[in-house]
């Protein structure tokens, strides 16, 4: 079983959540922190890391002998991650590359190949019982997706899971819940924490998952996320 405890918003104390969760059960039990541009679980959990690992995307490499400028890479991608300037050069721009292989699969002079970008590291290890991994995001590096990916596929089919996922509603928080059994929403009860959990909500229904709701941190605010 996979369980994913996320929230609409940063400070509701998901991370408390998943960690208490994963520790308290009597099995095996792995914990994901899939929040890779900040992940923060390893300060409670303090694992003994054994492995760690660079992750990297596939980005263009343009052969400037063989391209022709005809422009078929450019025109294919929706990302604007390749731009040629007819007659004259061709610029790729690693940061906005989706990573879909496209351009390669359409350029009819085979001028381009694949490089790699680093995105970020993994790392894996033990506290106690509990196995665990995270990713951390190289810094400045937008693309969080890829690198919770390669989180998520470390784990043991045979084990419990529990993923915590990024705060919000954005690409991140899809990549680490996807696919996963159950949701657990954390919030609070204020008004900002009700509004962010109406958009967790719709965005977890919209993938068809089934969810749970825990209100933290009681009496800091009002009653309105109970209505």
């Amino acid at each position: 079983m996979i369980i994913s405890i996320a929230s609409g918003k940063g400070g509701t104390g998901k991370t408390t959540v998943a960690v208490n969760l994963a520790m308290s059960l009597n099995e095996q039990v792995q914990l994901l922190d899939c929040d890779v541009e900040e992940p923060n679980a390893h300060l409670f959990m303090h694992p003994d890391f054994d492995h760690s690992m660079t992750v990297s995307v596939p980005v263009p490499e343009i052969d400037t002998e063989r391209c022709t400028l005809c422009g078929e890479c450019s025109d294919l991608c929706q990302f604007k991650a390749i731009a040629v300037i007819p007659a004259m050069s061709i610029l790729t721009f690693p940061e906005l590359c989706h990573s879909c292989g496209g351009c390669w699969a359409v350029c009819p002079e085979n001028a381009i190949s694949e490089g790699v970008r680093e995105v970020g590291t993994l790392e894996s290890g033990c506290s106690d019982r509990v196995s665990f991994i995270h990713g951390r995001l190289r810094i400045g590096e937008a693309m969080a997706p890829p690198l919770i990916q390669q989180v998520r596929s470390k784990a043991d089919p045979n084990k419990l899971t529990i993923i915590d996922a990024p705060p919000g509603t954005s690409c991140p928080v899809i990549s680490a819940i996807r696919g996963t059994d159950v949701v657990l929403l954390v919030t609070e009860p204020t008004p900002f924490g009700l509004h962010d959990l109406k958009l967790a909500r719709a965005a977890v229904r919209s993938l068809g998952i089934p969810a749970g709701l825990i209100v933290n941190r009681i009496g800091i605010g009002d009653d309105a996320v109970f209505e």
